[in-house]
């Protein structure tokens, strides 16, 4: 973390933190009929109350936020977190060990449903979910994510690192070359993934760090349009001592993003040529 987040950082989790548990866990009347759907690993769980926190202090609140975990983690969890289950939140156990249940799971448990995933190091503004779904609302069949990149290839054709690969800075854009990043937010509608999407071998050897790319080889394939939102809105906070294990230096610092990606398209051919 740049020391220029800190502070920031600091100030966000001081203010969720504060906020009682009878006020987080009441469900709204009228929330937005969507699933947000997560995962984490062992050594976040003690922070990961946070970014629950302000998933249920959320401008509209969704219907359900499910966390998806190992099994082996019942009955270990801080009560920081435990206490949080209620109408809105809960938590289930799966056997899968990798990043990409938290959305295979939910696309499996609720096909019929809006479904937005988010990390389990960040903070999210207020009116996060909310600018998502408006966008939702106009472009329906569409996933849309609050940032992106730009799939990138050279004057010869081979794909850059994955560094080089440009964040998208225009606002409501769309193209077979974005990428979501899932930090920030990522809405999917219904049957936006072809289904071989759930083939847990095929994605654990081609694509086993890189959810990211693996959801967005199976959009390309599904012929899924990804837009960037019209409306990002400031990014989400980064939780302080969050980064102690991360995937963050092995898929972009040596860069394995690139090679996953790779990986993918030497499967799949021209059926994702972008």
């Amino acid at each position: 973390m740049k020391l220029k987040e800190y502070f920031p950082s600091l100030r966000e989790s001081l203010r969720v933190r504060r906020l009682k548990r009878d006020e987080l866990v009441r469900a709204d009347v009228d929330p937005l009929p969507v699933v947000v759907s997560m995962t984490s690993i062992p050594a976040r769980l003690g922070i990961l109350h946070l970014t629950v926190r302000s998933l249920l202090i959320q401008t509209r609140k969704p219907a359900r936020i499910v966390l998806w975990l190992h099994r082996d983690l019942r009955g270990t969890l801080p009560e920081t977190l435990s206490e949080l289950e209620g109408p809105v939140f809960e938590i289930r156990y799966v056997d899968l060990e990798c990043p990409h249940r938290k959305l295979i799971h939910s696309i499996t448990a609720f096909p019929e449903d809006v479904v937005v995933t988010c990390d389990d190091d960040m903070i999210y503004d207020p009116t996060w979910l909310e600018r998502l779904y408006v966008d939702h609302q106009r472009f329906p069949h569409s996933i849309i994510a609050h940032e992106c990149r730009r799939i990138a290839r050279d004057e010869a054709g081979e794909l850059l690192p994955y560094r080089r690969w440009p964040t998208v800075r225009l606002r409501g854009v769309n193209g077979k070359a974005l990428v979501p990043t899932g930090y920030a937010g990522v809405l999917y509608p219904p049957r936006a993934l072809l289904p071989e999407a759930q083939d847990v071998g095929l994605f654990m050897r081609l694509a086993p760090t890189a959810d990211d790319l693996w959801f967005k080889a199976m959009s390309l394939l599904n012929r899924t349009e990804v837009r960037r939102s019209s409306e990002p809105g400031p990014k989400p906070r980064l939780i302080i001592g969050s980064q102690r294990v991360s995937l963050m230096r092995k898929n972009v610092r040596e860069d394995s993003n690139r090679q996953q990606w790779q990986a993918i398209c030497d499967h799949f051919g021209r059926r994702i040529d972008v």
